[in-house]
């Protein structure tokens, strides 16, 4: 059985979601992203010594680290879901360039929203950047439910999951209705709600 490592709201509900949506079992094991200490003892730094969800256990005990790989690792175990294209297609490429564009240009851009010690200016500077970038994926999503297309992948899961922390970060998504309607569109699929419940944030 996999093992996947996580903290509520975390980036690793993604991961949470894609595994529901590829149908595999699964265990979570929570962590504390502040003191690093696992639900029911031991120090993450012995899974990921970054100390940083999510991570991902294999069956054979392998440990799976940063997101985005471990979502294709997924997918992979369930070709008939198709939940990422074949391995080698131009369009196993354009997944990794959005998934690429998620994790470099919005969630890193988030990162400093979580910082108690950077200033406010800093602050609405990576806003402003953030919105920007909003922007680019709310052009990318004219006319189509998911952002390859007609088929979910597990880029969407990705997306979701960062421009969740918009509004707990003071960033409007007003006049971006192409991203609300396909954040909606994911509110409503199945495993996006078992995983939002499962980490205790469908209140």
């Amino acid at each position: 059985m996999h093992t996947l490592y996580y903290a509520p709201g975390a980036c690793s509900l993604s991961p949470n979601i894609v595994l529901r949506e590829a149908g595999l079992d699964f265990e979570l094991a929570k962590v504390s992203t502040k003191t690093k200490e696992m639900e029911g003892g031991g120090d993450f730094r012995s899974v990921n010594p970054l100390g940083y969800v999510p991570a991902l256990k294999l069956p054979d005990g392998t440990i799976m680290t940063e997101g985005p790989a471990i979502v294709q690792y997924i997918a992979d175990q369930v070709p008939a879901k198709q939940l990422a294209p074949a391995n080698g297609t131009p369009e196993r490429y354009r997944l990794q360039s959005i998934l690429n564009f998620i994790g470099t240009e919005l969630h890193k851009s988030f990162s400093p929203l979580f910082n108690p010690n950077l200033s406010d200016d800093t602050k609405n500077f990576f806003r402003s950047r953030i919105v920007d970038r909003f922007k680019w994926v709310d052009a990318q999503l004219e006319k189509k439910d998911w952002l390859l297309g007609k088929n979910f992948s597990v880029a969407d899961a990705y997306l979701f999951t960062v421009s969740n922390w918009a509004k707990p970060m003071g960033i409007s998504l007003d006049g971006l209705d192409n991203l609300v309607a396909f954040r909606k569109r994911m509110a409503e699929r199945p495993a996006v709600q078992a995983a939002l419940a499962a980490e205790g944030l469908n209140k």
